[in-house]
């Protein structure tokens, strides 16, 4: 009897999915700092093409301020400063491309470290959230990165005609990694309510029924952590993620709709 129990418990250990119904606090933090240590390491890992490819991706971050004219050794508006400066720079860059890169690898850790909660049903319907998460956050850094021109255009037209503005290259980055990371991780606002909607969590109509303190707290959250603070920008994001809340407790209605068919067709039978 014991060697069964523990066959079983190492199979279910050995794809590294650890079955935490049971299991105290300490298991499940155990579990997550593996989680995270395994996405530390997918970044560091990913974040050697950014340092690899560390001039022309520069090259193409300083296109909103230098302008497709100039090259980056003609522009005078961006600067580095101090000895460490251009180190901690590429430094930073290598980071934000091993970030965006490993989203496929954070995301599944996040899929994995939920997984072991969830019935036979749920594990496959999450695994394809996790499927579905990728794109929606590639879209959003995607949308991001074009969004990025505009807002530095608007935000430079503030700038007096008689005064140059120069840009530290380090904050023009920062400004960067939060536009574009903001921007995938709000797009990952449909996968979150259709997985509660499909664990039965939270129903369709429950989703919707709150929708002016919704769509006020999209505006709200836009506001308060867009780097750049341009309405322009801010409807870019804010206008998307209204649509994908609508969508996500439509949808959440219709999941809802065939799940009390089945149930009555069950109680009938």
């Amino acid at each position: 009897m014991s060697s069964s129990a523990n066959s079983s418990e190492g199979a279910a250990q050995s794809d590294g999915l650890i079955d935490r119904s049971k299991a105290p606090l300490l298991a499940h933090l155990n579990e997550l700092r593996k989680r995270i240590f395994k996405s530390a390491l997918g970044i560091i890992a990913l974040a050697a093409i950014g340092w690899i490819f560390y001039s022309p991706i520069i090259a193409k971050l300083a296109v909103p301020i230098c302008g497709k004219e100039q090259t980056l050794e003609n522009c005078d508006a961006l600067y580095v400063s101090g000895v460490l400066g251009p180190l901690n720079l590429q430094i930073k860059v290598a980071l934000i491309v091993g970030v965006i890169l490993s989203a496929p690898i954070w995301l599944y850790q996040i899929w994995a470290f939920v997984l072991p909660g969830l019935k036979k049903k749920e594990k496959t319907m999450a695994f394809l959230f996790f499927l579905s998460s990728i794109p929606f956050f590639a879209a959003g850094v995607i949308l991001g990165y074009y969004i990025l021109p505009v807002a530095i255009k608007v935000l430079l037209g503030f700038t007096p005609d008689n005064l140059s503005n120069l840009i530290r290259f380090d904050d023009y980055l920062d400004f960067v990694l939060r536009l574009i990371l903001l921007f995938g991780i709000a797009f990952e606002l449909p996968i979150f309510l259709i997985a509660l909607n499909a664990v039965g969590a939270v129903t369709g109509k429950a989703i919707l029924k709150p929708w002016r303190i919704a769509v006020f707290s999209i505006f709200l959250f836009v506001a308060a952590f867009t780097p750049t603070g341009d309405p322009l920008t801010m409807l870019a994001l804010a206008i998307p993620l209204c649509a994908f809340y609508f969508a996500a407790g439509g949808i959440g209605i219709l999941v809802d709709k065939r799940r009390a068919k089945k149930a009555s067709v069950t109680d009938e039978t």
